[in-house]
């Protein structure tokens, strides 16, 4: 009875967040500020990808406790891209994002 009122609270939880991320879209998404680091990860040497790989690993498993402040941070730092499309950059970070909540082990 307890895991299940767990899961019905993430459920809960996760429909919650899918409705104000909706909505956020609604109002126009997270506007493009240039962020003062950009990487283009082609061009790292393999300890450094490797680092940017756990660091991204190590997000995505928080991001769900992070506060919604730092999340739209984060969330518009990484799509203020000039050479990706931002909506379809804003839409692929959310589904991963969406996808991976909770994931545990993905370091």
């Amino acid at each position: 009875m307890e895991m299940a009122k767990t899961q019905s609270q993430r459920a809960k939880a996760a429909k919650q967040k899918a409705i104000a991320l909706a909505r956020w879209d609604d109002e126009g998404g997270a506007p493009a500020v240039p962020s003062p680091l950009r990487y283009e990860v082609r061009g790292l040497p393999d300890t450094e990808r490797r680092v940017l790989e756990c660091l991204g690993a190590a997000l995505v498993e928080e991001w769900s406790n992070l506060p919604t402040d730092i999340q739209r941070t984060i969330f518009q730092r990484a799509t203020a891209d000039n050479v990706y499309d931002p909506a379809e950059l804003k839409s692929r970070i959310a589904r991963f994002l969406h996808d991976h909540k909770g994931a545990s082990g993905a370091r």
